[in-house]
């Protein structure tokens, strides 16, 4: 693909807040887009050459989108795969694969892959319905407390609930699941690895992910994270072997356990731009969002350095908000040394939707953790 000729088209499927940052470096380099998303408002409507509106697990949409373009990526996994392999055959160049996604959009057959490729990962059971969750109680063959995952459609915390009783489970949708054993653990951290065609890699820092417990939503991001060499060499080891089982070409998210007694296990992984590498924007001196523009247009890799530490946070909607998007003093945290904001675009607001995040450069994690506490304070993301 000559990356400066107009006469290429890039289609970017999905048009939210990841594909607006991969605009970003798109434009940068006068790269052609198009870019479809079921939101006709969606944030990166304005900063591609082209939008579509159209619903993402449709065949026909998907495909007839696909036949405008040279190139597929995408920023959300929820996409019609089916499309996406017949588009494949026909000679569109779709980065990831289509099988990789076609693994990753099931949860079920994402910790089978695992287990086939002795990657570790946390116990599971596969059921089909509720009423099998309560037999296995009964028989023991798992306990509580343990986690839930529907194995289609969750993202940003929505279908993971952690159930600790037999009333909790009242709340979970009857639908295919597994169930996880509840795992044990002193951190969440997340690396990133950026592969191209020739195999060649590059490994952004590893980073530590704290959570919100209601919600299971990511919160605050650490880089680097505080880890001793040796687990960050094990990190390291296991983020490469899940890239090369998967043939990875483009970005690969990995969400990892570090276990109390020092083991890392997989969670779950993302081929795709990813929430805990926001941070590369200011932080490293490559953005994810560039790397996976050059990894799926088969140009070198850049340095995944990184400038300096700090904390990154997400900017959700309130609690007990919904409509139109009101900002209240986004103008006050200007003052603050090291502060650099990013708004979204998303005109309405629900109770945790991300609107946006800030990332805070300070080598100092108490001065960074300090500045952080005072923006959660001063800012307010609230419906009018």
């Amino acid at each position: 693909m000559n990356l400066f000729s107009n006469s290429k088209i890039l289609g970017i499927i999905g048009g939210g807040q990841l594909g607006k940052m991969l605009l970003n470096d798109t434009f940068k380099w006068n790269i052609k887009t198009y870019v479809l998303d079921p939101d006709k408002d969606a944030t990166a409507k304005q900063f591609c050459n082209k939008f579509f509106c159209g619903d993402l697990n449709d065949f026909d949409t998907i495909y007839q989108f696909g036949k405008k373009v040279d190139v597929i990526t995408f920023e959300i996994e929820h996409i019609n795969t089916e499309a996406l392999i017949k588009l494949e055959e026909e000679g569109v160049i779709i980065y990831p694969k289509p099988n990789t996604l076609n693994i990753i959009q099931d949860k079920f057959k994402q910790k089978k892959f695992y287990l086939d490729n002795n990657i570790p990962t946390s116990d599971f059971i596969f059921f089909n319905r509720k009423k099998d969750i309560y037999h296995a109680l009964e028989t023991k063959k798992i306990k509580l407390p343990f986690v839930w995952k529907s194995t289609k459609f969750g993202y940003d915390g929505f279908g993971v609930k952690i159930i600790n009783s037999k009333a909790d489970i009242e709340l979970i949708e009857n639908k295919p699941c597994i169930i996880e054993e509840l795992i044990d653990y002193k951190k969440e951290l997340s690396l990133i690895i950026c592969r191209n065609l020739d195999g060649d890699y590059k490994l952004f820092p590893t980073v530590e992910m704290e959570f919100n417990k209601i919600s299971n939503q990511l919160e605050t991001v650490i880089f680097p994270a505080e880890i001793n060499d040796k687990i960050n060499s094990e990190v390291r080891e296991v983020a490469l072997k899940i890239a090369d089982s998967f043939k990875n070409v483009g970005l690969l998210a990995i969400e990892m356990f570090l276990t109390i007694d020092n083991q890392i296990l997989v969670n779950e992984v993302a081929p795709r731009p990813h929430n805990s590498g926001h941070f590369t924007i200011e932080g490293t001196m490559t953005s994810q969002f560039e790397q996976h523009i050059r990894a799926i247009l088969n140009l070198p890799l850049g340095s995944t350095k990184l400038i300096c530490a700090g904390l990154m946070m997400n900017l959700s909607g309130s609690e007990n908000f919904s409509g139109n998007v009101h900002y209240e003093n986004l103008d006050k945290i200007f003052k603050l040394e090291g502060v650099n904001l990013h708004v979204y675009g998303k005109k309405k607001i629900r109770p945790n939707r991300k609107m946006g995040h800030i990332t805070i450069l300070n080598k100092n994690k108490s001065k960074a953790e300090e500045i952080k506490n005072k923006i959660k304070k001063t800012i307010k993301i609230i419906s009018k």
